[in-house]
């Protein structure tokens, strides 16, 4: 492709000390001949690349307190006086650590990589033109839009691992506070500092180092489920860092082409204002083109006698042939003719073949409109830059000159079109538009405004469609004075509209035409599950006011009960005073603003119109730049401080997509750049329910049980070592070492803990039938300083009745303190697991039994730690049993009092 000189339009750039543009020579599909070499049009959707891989991640875990801490510990360790016990019971669990998040980050690099690299692989070279090429725009590289319209991808961390980061700072808070009082408690005798170093080593169980690699696991098990879900097929998870997000979104902003509707027109309803058709009715309009032109083939130049019934009909006939026939001219639409099988390109357009014809245009109504046309029996055929050819039900070609065309422009809100048809030499002038401005262009009459309001609440699309029937003279008058008025030096824009508009004056209104861009399937249930659920839809797309807002009632994201307010184009801070003042008196209506609008309100009332329009029950912001929709995200996260959820398709959405909490990106006709960049990816927007409503609660709830659980493991240990350090003197000696340590929290209770990740309290489908149980997630009650406060307080008990109850029974050796208490410590965390359990799972009775196998038969192995000949004796067993029992024990009569009378909203369902 040659690139032509830019030459005078391009001078300006000279001044502006900018390179004067250049031709290039692109060859496409030949890389090899290529002279300059440009940027390379990639997707990458990846965060790091092989030299940052391994420092960004370690920066992405040690910049948090949690993993921090466990590294300075672990550290603390090579200093002797410090060491408490082997290396490897510190070093061993966070290299562990630290090992599963490096591999998870690989998988999902090199499963991003693969991705990107099958995208990029991908060859568009294909130009379809007609007519003489001039020049080709050519932009890459950062030039091109759809890497302006992203940023570059980014590490989210989590809202619940933040609050889990938050809960270990309090932990360690309490960590040193118990050191300072061990130490002062010996009144700060000999190296005190010493001291309280080696009691924040001795109580670090107090913040668990397997919590992070728990919650990192059951992450894994989160996304393995969403991926295998088969009710929402194709469903991949991009990134497995916030699967918990899912659960607590409070606003969801969604496109609307391609996301909540299929990007499918399909043409529903013309209109003739004495009688409709619909698609039920489609074959008695075909009827009439039919008779139309059998009865011009077959009529002399004399008029017959027609009975009253005939002419009635032959008038109704030629009305819906002269509405049929300005929609199949007024447009800009081209067919385009494609080699299929033995027919050639050449051939199929010289012959009009209908299994080769495709239609090109930019909007998608305007081919809805021509394809009905065309199944009615009056199709569009051919069309250059001069003429237009139809073809008639009998196969006759109907040959059109285009004398002018007016193009369609936001601003106009209209487009017409002045063709001549060759047989009769009748020039006619057609125009179609929107019903605002084309009510007063047509003759007056009592139908226009009434059905207009009708198609469009039934989520129509609405064009009306007139014509004007023009004499040699009155064309060549038209053209002088529209030739001139182009040709004028100062105003020309608005002269050239002015002779326009001398044409669009008592237009005979032909008819109107219904076109439904169809909605995705169960779009309707799905959004009304999510306000149902307590989350609020904002709805942000690029189309026109009009489009935005049929959508909207159409998909039922604006109820049928509540009012729209329609926010009037604002251009100054005056205007947007005012009629934010006039929005402000409305109570419970949704919010349809432009992107012109929105800007200006942000621009000078960012804060009163964000507390306006987050009160708002639904919000369509039309006419938005893929940079706005990012920005209203980010404004929300500012705002509310409540999590967002992102949904797009195509690579306008990406911005919004990556800025969001939580992006999710729907597979459509826009391609995958939205999937790709997006944290989940869905085939429908349908699957979003079932992603939010289960597996997000479930995945929440969850990981809340989880790190309680843990946090409660490790709390237990800590205070029986406290207990035990206060009787014996204050010292700095672990009550338990080597193994007994590391097994507690890996083979003897780690299956067990892990089993919660399978928990659920309510089925699939009674999540879904109820989303208000959602609901009660978003006030974060699973994980909060109330459930930590009441977890601590049970840790504190169990760990005293236990520690206590050991010494208290104990023989008489220090060893079978170790045994009665370490054996109680166990049995009490796999108790402890069953109480916390709502539905079990086989794979937790497994994880149940084994555990305790496990231990069992270790204790064999454990004769440096614990008495082998004690613990077979009935003295230990009896023991342990009522230790056990105490520990456990109130806690089970609590859970079925609270059950009894303070029933949680879900058991109500489940009964």
């Amino acid at each position: 492709i040659n690139g032509c000189s830019f030459c005078r339009c391009c001078e300006c750039l000279k001044c502006c000390g900018r390179r004067e543009p250049r031709p290039r020579t692109v060859w496409l599909g030949h890389p090899e001949k290529r002279e300059q070499r440009y940027p390379r049009n990639v997707i990458n959707n990846q965060k790091y690349n092989f030299f940052t891989f391994l420092p960004g991640v370690l920066f992405n875990q040690f910049k948090y307190f949690f993993n921090l801490y466990f590294l300075l510990l672990a550290c603390s360790q090579f200093v002797v006086e410090m060491r408490l016990g082997a290396l490897y019971t510190y070093w061993v669990p966070l290299g562990f650590v630290l090992a599963v998040t490096v591999i998870r980050e690989a998988a999902e690099e090199i499963r991003c990589y693969m991705r990107d690299k099958e995208v990029n692989s991908q060859i568009y070279s294909k130009l379809t033109a007609r007519g003489t090429v001039v020049g080709v725009v050519l932009y890459t590289g950062r030039e091109l839009r759809s890497v302006m319209n992203t940023s570059n991808p980014r590490s989210k961390i989590g809202l619940f691992d933040l609050e889990v980061n938050c809960l270990t700072k309090i932990l360690f808070g309490a960590l040193v506070v118990v050191s300072l009082v061990m130490v002062a408690l010996q009144h700060f005798a000999g190296r005190w500092y010493l001291q309280i170093i080696r009691f924040l080593l001795l109580f670090s169980n107090i913040i668990p180092i397997s919590l992070r690699v728990n919650l990192d696991m059951g992450k894994i098990v989160y996304s393995w489920v969403i991926r295998r879900d088969s009710k929402i097929p194709g469903t991949v998870v991009r990134s497995s860092t916030i699967p918990e997000q899912l659960g607590r979104i409070s606003y969801l902003l969604t496109d609307k082409t391609g996301t909540l509707t299929q990007n499918e027109m399909v043409f529903k309803r013309l209109h003739l204002g004495t009688v409709a058709y619909g698609l039920d009715s489609m074959d008695e309009v075909q009827s009439h083109i039919f008779s139309i032109y059998t009865q011009q083939a077959q009529e002399p130049p004399a008029a017959k006698a027609l009975s009253l019934a005939a002419k009635v009909r032959r008038t109704m006939s030629s009305r819906v042939h002269e509405a049929v026939k300005a929609i199949a001219l007024c447009h800009n639409v081209t067919p385009v003719y494609e080699a299929s099988g033995a027919t050639d390109q050449a051939e199929a357009e010289r012959h009009y073949e209908d299994s080769c014809r495709a239609y090109q245009a930019a909007s998608p109504d305007e081919v809805a409109l021509v394809q009905w046309t065309e199944s009615v029996g009056l199709t569009l055929v051919g069309r250059d830059q001069s003429s237009v050819q139809l073809r008639s039900p009998g196969g006759h070609i109907l040959n059109f000159t285009i004398l002018q065309i007016f193009p369609f422009t936001y601003e106009s809100k209209r487009m017409g079109i002045i063709v001549r048809d060759e047989s009769t030499g009748e020039i006619t002038f057609y125009m179609k538009g929107a019903d605002v401005v084309m009510a007063g262009i047509v003759q007056y009459n009592d139908w226009l405004e009434e059905e207009c309001g009708n198609m469009a609440r039934e989520g129509l699309r609405v064009l009306v469609v007139a014509k004007k029937s023009l004499t040699e003279e009155q064309y060549q008058d038209f053209e002088a004075r529209y030739v001139q008025a182009k040709l004028s030096v100062h105003d020309r824009s608005l002269k050239v509209a002015t002779v326009i508009e001398s044409l669009e004056m008592e237009m005979e209104l032909l008819c109107l035409t219904g076109v439904e861009d169809q909605l995705q399937a169960d779009v309707r249930p799905t959004l009304e599950t999510l306000r149902n659920a307590g989350i609020k839809v904002w709805m942000l797309t690029g189309d026109k006011l009009e489009t935005a807002t049929c959508t909207a009632k159409n998909a039922h994201l604006v109820t049928r009960t509540q009012d729209i307010h329609i926010f009037r184009l604002v251009t100054n801070r005056g205007e947007a005073h005012l009629e934010l003042n006039a929005f402000r008196r409305k109570h419970d209506c949704a919010l349809v603003i432009s992107g012109d609008s929105l800007e200006v309100c942000l621009k000078y009332y960012e804060y009163e119109f964000m507390e306006l329009a987050c009160q708002c029950p639904a919000v369509v912001c039309c006419r938005c730049a893929p940079t706005q929709k990012a920005q209203i995200v980010r404004l929300l996260q500012e705002r509310t401080g409540k999590l967002t959820c992102a949904v797009g398709d195509g690579g306008n959405d990406v911005s919004m997509i990556q800025e969001a909490d939580c992006g999710v990106g729907v597979e459509g006709k826009e391609g995958k750049q939205a999937s790709l960049a997006a944290d989940f990816s869905i085939t429908q927007f349908k699957h979003l329910g079932r992603l939010l409503m289960v597996h997000g609660r479930n995945s929440y709830k969850r990981s809340a049980a989880l790190s309680q659980f843990v946090i409660h493991r490790s709390l237990c240990i800590s205070t029986m070592q406290a207990v035990f350090s206060s009787v014996f003197y204050f010292a700095s000696v672990p009550l338990y070492q080597g193994f007994l340590i590391i097994g507690y929290s890996t083979i003897y209770t780690m299956f067990p803990v892990f089993s919660l990740v399978l928990d659920k309290d309510v089925k699939s489908e009674v999540a879904m039938l109820y989303p208000e149980l959602y609901k009660d997630l978003l006030k974060g009650r699973p994980l909060s300083y109330k459930t930590f406060l009441i977890w601590v307080l049970i840790s504190i008990y169990q760990g005293s009745i236990i520690m206590y109850g050991a010494l208290l029974l104990f023989e008489s050796e220090f060893v079978h303190i170790v045994a009665i208490s370490f054996t109680s410590l166990i049995l009490t965390e796999l108790l402890m697991v069953a109480l916390t359990i709502q539905t079990w799972h086989w794979l937790m009775i497994v994880a149940e039994l084994l555990s305790l196998s496990c231990y069992i038969a270790s204790l064999v192995f454990l004769h440096e730690f614990i008495d082998v000949y004690f613990i077979a004796t009935l003295s230990f067993l009896w023991k342990v049993t009522v230790i056990t029992l105490v520990s456990c024990l109130p806690l089970y009569v609590l859970k079925y009092l609270r059950r009894r009378f303070s029933p949680p909203s879900y058991s109500k369902l489940t009964s």
